[in-house]
């Protein structure tokens, strides 16, 4: 799971995120600290604001890809360590939920049901973790899962899935949330599932609005789709989200819904290999 998933765009370079003024058509994420040498991959902030979880795979974790977090002070993200949930297998896709009670996870360490289950655990106020707990067998199969993303009202999971019957190798599924679990899952509609991976997604609000993963021929983007999901995705108008490129995993900052954090290989700035860029969070034609 290592395959790593313009111009000048910023009068200056994100150094951290919340608040940053100069937010052009987008800025790096964290130079140093968040973006590194590595590779980074999908990145969530707190609700609060006061903390970013990604997953990389750079040296000092457990190994594989792991999750790190690094927490905000004198306005930028300082002291990233390794989260004590990850193991010497891969830890990746982390999503907060917006009611800050909740990190969710994808893993394929071992006792889950398939090559990647996922995962939750409870946000605690201290700022550390509960312990993990895979989600039931209504979301974890025998195939793999990826990608989890609560809606912000927290009714609805959106996931990746892949395995028989699917469209493509990876499809995009939801399932209600019922009570403390969830309800049975569905296959998000064609053409928005396709022959291609539709490799995870994000709510742009209540309303059903994604922007969404896809991935052909070893190449990422990222498409947006408005609230009627029987119609096309378009892709995303973001210099360096290109058919021949690496773009994907966006997430709407939860404490600042007006921008959203994706990954991806801009010309510059750049620290590595994939990077974590901000973006203003795009609006789509057609929702309320």
């Amino acid at each position: 799971m290592r395959t790593p998933l313009s111009l000048l765009a910023l009068s200056l370079s994100l150094l951290f995120v919340p608040g940053a003024m100069a937010l052009s058509e987008f800025g790096i994420e964290g130079m140093g600290v968040v973006s590194t040498k590595a590779n980074e991959a999908q990145a969530t902030v707190a609700p609060d604001g006061q903390r970013i979880v990604w997953a990389s795979d750079r040296s000092g974790g457990a190994g594989g890809w792991d999750l790190w977090q690094a927490v905000l002070r004198d306005g930028r993200w300082q002291d990233p360590t390794p989260l004590a949930l990850n193991t010497g297998s891969d830890e990746i896709d982390p999503y907060f939920s917006h009611d800050r009670r909740w990190l969710y996870f994808a893993s394929n360490r071992p006792g889950g049901r398939g090559g990647v289950d996922l995962y939750t655990v409870a946000v605690q106020a201290n700022g550390g973790f509960g312990p993990v707990m895979a989600l039931p067998v209504t979301i974890n199969t025998r195939a793999n899962e990826r990608r989890p993303a609560l809606r912000p009202d927290g009714q609805a999971l959106l996931f990746a899935r892949d395995g028989a019957g699917t469209r493509g190798g990876f499809d995009l599924f939801q399932a209600a949330v019922q009570g403390n679990g969830f309800a049975a899952v569905t296959a998000l509609p064609a053409p928005l599932n396709g022959p291609a991976d539709e490799l995870g997604g994000e709510w742009l609000g209540n309303d059903g609005a994604l922007a969404i993963t896809r991935v052909a021929d070893g190449q990422s983007q990222v498409w947006l789709v408005g609230c009627d999901h029987r119609q096309a995705a378009v892709p995303l108008t973001l210099s360096f989200n290109t058919a021949e490129g690496q773009t994907g995993a966006p997430v709407v900052d939860a404490s600042k819904p007006s921008e959203l954090v994706l990954a991806g290989q801009a010309r510059a700035p750049r620290a590595g290999g994939v990077d974590l860029y901000r973006i203003r969070t795009p609006s789509v034609a057609g929702c309320r």
